[in-house]
């Protein structure tokens, strides 16, 4: 993905990781459906296709043609779905951007990364196995760990806290803005751009 948009006939896969169910819609393990919902209400792409155990819809990102997915199976089988798709777009794994959760970044931070292993995010060793390899870009969103000692599985599963709640759309917005970024101006602009600490930036320009 790192020609961004230097090749205009390329067709992109955006996956945002997530469970099933409204019982999961506004939990931490979700943010990465809502950033693909913000994509697909921002650009008009309808996700009302289904096929392959996931939602999608094709449309553009600016210029670039896209396909935005969330997996219908849950978290540890999100891979196979993943596969299908791409298989029958014929999108290569180096054209798919996955967005998901992380408890290694602290909230509120992002980094865009390319390859590598899956961190113990069952979503992301799914995808990894499926696809037979982390050759595809990742948008990690920081959920940050739990204070209190929480189980992780219970943390991730759980909502937003009341101060983080308040934080969220301005978080999603940037993680719109960091798709946009990688799909339009290529992975290597995003980083520049996305892999920067917000309140690091702000000093540094201050």
């Amino acid at each position: 993905m790192d020609s961004g948009s230097d090749a205009p006939g390329r067709q992109r896969l955006v996956v945002g990781l997530g469970n099933p169910g409204a019982q999961y819609s506004a939990t931490r393990h979700n943010i990465g459906f809502r950033v693909v919902d913000r994509l697909a209400a921002e650009f008009g792409i309808d996700l009302g296709r289904q096929k392959f155990d996931l939602v999608f819809g094709r449309g553009r990102v600016e210029a670039v043609e896209v396909v935005l997915a969330k997996p219908l199976a849950f978290m540890n089988r999100s891979g196979p779905p993943v596969r299908h798709l791409a298989d029958f777009f014929k999108i290569p794994v180096q054209d798919i951007l996955v967005v998901h959760d992380d408890i290694d970044l602290a909230f509120g931070r992002l980094k865009i990364k390319t390859k590598g292993g899956h961190g113990g995010h069952n979503g992301l060793r799914s995808v990894i196995d499926a696809m037979g390899g982390g050759e595809f870009t990742r948008l990690r969103l920081g959920i940050g760990r739990s204070g209190t000692g929480k189980d992780v599985a219970a943390y991730v599963l759980d909502r937003f806290d009341r101060e983080e709640a308040e934080l969220l759309p301005s978080v999603i917005q940037r993680a719109r803005d960091a798709v946009v970024t990688i799909l339009v101006k290529g992975t290597k602009v995003g980083m520049n751009q996305f892999n920067v600490n917000p309140a690091t930036r702000n000093a540094l320009n201050s």
